[in-house]
């Protein structure tokens, strides 16, 4: 059988570790039957489709663990922005926040939950997401009938589960279950495993509150419920867990990170099953994230397999003023919020506006030291996240001789309103987070995709990851970079078939530029249901991406290829 589709003279860097070579990758239907010296000349037929990436790099798709694309890939099949960068496979369900289990009277409840928790608006999941399920599985069958451009799977929440069996108390701080909403919960989550869920996730984080204000179901769950739902996937003997741990709160971490570790322990061992959870790095508590780390390798030490996910960049808040400012609250700012661009450009130009502009906004952020976390990221430049105080706005508006706000109006002027600020609040400390990628047991994560669409956007982290951390800083060589965002998150999952370039496995692959892989600045673009708005950035650099043999993006756009198939665990 002739090969459909060969990728010619390409330098192969296979997601295993392995160092580059150059050789040829040939596919059949959706897979992949030959790398390098195996791939056989006389295979190559007249119906066989040469890809020249001479020059490029050829990797495996990536595989994203932690989205919240759980709505928008009702209305949006290609999972943008997921699919300028590279990404072929994402997770869906992290944080405990899923759309099923769900009776039909909660619909709205959910949404809302959702929306609380990840930003994404109620409105535009309740037009744009049909639930025709009421359970975890009847969801994943729903979603595997669906056109969709990258591969997806999705974990059953704790939150939906939880609401499920125990209704509005299953919010209550001091609320446990009984054995038979436990029973309930077990079976659940039983239905989820047998249709196909890549595992279970929870939030315990005091961050991720409900409409009314407290904490999403799950928070304050014990040992005992989590064990039980743990043991299920033990039963199952696949699956994933994933969690939001509580280690925030008042003063020092460590005695929470010490129990929330424990308690994670005790439900990996209960399944033998892995588990993730996030992990990053605050200037308030600069230690916890070693400590938490420790307590990990003397839980593995003892029988557990936990590891703890992190982001390769600072996770805040963008502003763009085609959305917000940091000074909307403020005077007469609170008149331009929502007006265009265009409206705000021209009041900025305006000398009467612009004085009271910068007269009301002087309070915003404490002042000109404020400011010293804000950094300005500019069209020229691209999206440059790491932080240099010399591109914060405070140093901009001291090489100007201005105040900050000066500085902002004056650098919207410039650059046609494009200018973002960046303003990190976690990973904030790029010293650390090189530290924290370099540890052998912290697994790439924690981009959230498709969650918080009107204040961070990180789902380009591939991209930043491989154009800084690889090629600008040179962290880690090339090989291992590929390997930490393929096969080691495919495994990690359970998708087996996944994330190497060898026979056997899906061809879901990417030709890569590597000396044009560049980010854009993220722009802010009204194109959810309700025309609700979101921010989007795409990269340069993917001259194409496959996905189960197909071309399904060319040069940063979708070919009109929906190759992506259910991710389920083997």
């Amino acid at each position: 059988m002739a090969y459909d589709i060969v990728i010619s003279g390409g330098t192969i860097v296979d997601g295993t570790g392995s160092p580059p070579a150059v050789g040829d990758v040939a596919v059949v239907g959706d897979t992949i039957v030959a790398v390098g010296s195996a791939v056989d000349p006389a295979e190559v037929g007249n119906g066989t489709r040469t890809i020249d990436a001479d020059g490029a790099l050829v990797t495996p798709g990536f595989v994203d663990l932690h989205t919240h694309l759980d709505a928008q890939v009702a209305w949006d099949p290609i999972a943008s922005s997921s699919c300028y960068h590279g990404v072929t496979s994402i997770v869906l369900g992290n944080c405990g926040v899923t759309f099923a289990p769900v009776k039909p009277k909660d619909h709205r409840y959910l949404a809302e939950m959702m929306e609380s928790v990840e930003d994404i608006p109620a409105a535009s999941i309740m037009k744009g997401v049909p639930f025709a399920w009421e359970t975890y599985g009847e969801f994943l069958r729903w979603l595997d009938g669906l056109p969709k451009g990258v591969n997806m799977g999705g974990m059953v929440g704790h939150c939906a589960v939880r609401y499920y069996a125990m209704g509005d108390r299953s919010l209550d701080a001091d609320a446990a279950p009984s054995d038979e909403e436990l029973a309930t919960m077990v079976g659940l989550v039983d239905e989820a495993m047998a249709g196909g869920a890549l595992g279970f996730s929870t939030s315990r984080t005091g961050r991720h509150t409900a409409p009314d204000g407290r904490h999403v179901p799950g928070t304050w769950a014990e040992e005992r419920e989590l064990v039980a739902l743990a043991e299920v996937l033990g039963r199952h003997g696949k699956g994933m867990f994933g969690g939001a741990p509580r280690f925030d709160g008042d003063g020092p971490g460590k005695e929470r990170a010490r129990s929330e570790v424990a308690l994670m322990a005790a439900m990996s061992k209960a399944s033998g099953r892995p588990l993730t959870f996030n992990l990053t790095n605050t200037f308030a508590d600069p230690e916890l994230w070693r400590q938490t780390l420790a307590f990990v390798e003397d839980a593995n030490a003892a029988g557990a397999k936990i590891r703890p996910q992190t982001t390769t960049r600072g996770i805040g808040v963008i502003f763009s003023l085609a959305h917000k400012t940091p000074f909307d609250n403020h005077g007469r700012w609170q008149e331009l919020a929502g007006q265009p661009v265009e409206a705000k450009l021209a009041a900025f130009a305006d000398p009467d506006t612009r004085a009271a502009l910068v007269a009301d906004g002087a309070p915003a952020a404490g002042g000109a030291e404020g400011f010293r976390q804000f950094f300005v990221l500019l069209p020229d430049r691209g999206a440059r996240y790491d932080c240099d105080p010399a591109d914060s706005l405070t140093a901009h508006a001291e090489r100007r001789g201005v105040t900050p706000v000066e500085a902002y109006i004056d650098l919207s002027l410039e650059t046609a309103g494009a200018m973002v600020l960046n303003w990190p609040v976690l990973n904030q400390d790029f010293g650390v987070i090189a530290e924290m990628l370099s540890e052998p047991l912290i697994i790439m994560g924690l981009a959230d995709a498709g969650a918080h669409v009107g204040q961070i956007l990180d789902a380009s982290q591939p991209t930043f990851f491989l154009s800084y951390w690889v090629r600008e800083r040179g962290l880690v060589p090339i090989e291992e970079g590929v390997r930490r965002l393929t096969s080691e998150t495919a495994e990690f999952a359970g998708l087996s078939d996944r994330g190497v370039l060898r026979a056997g496995t899906k061809a879901d692959i990417n030709i890569i530029d590597w000396d044009g892989l560049a980010l854009p600045l993220p722009t802010f673009e009204h194109d959810f249901p309700a025309r609700a708005g979101r921010f989007v950035q795409k990269a340069a650099g993917y001259a194409a991406t496959l996905v189960n043999g197909k071309v399904f993006m060319s040069e940063g756009h979708h070919t009109g290829a929906m190759p992506g198939e259910l991710l389920v665990p083997s």
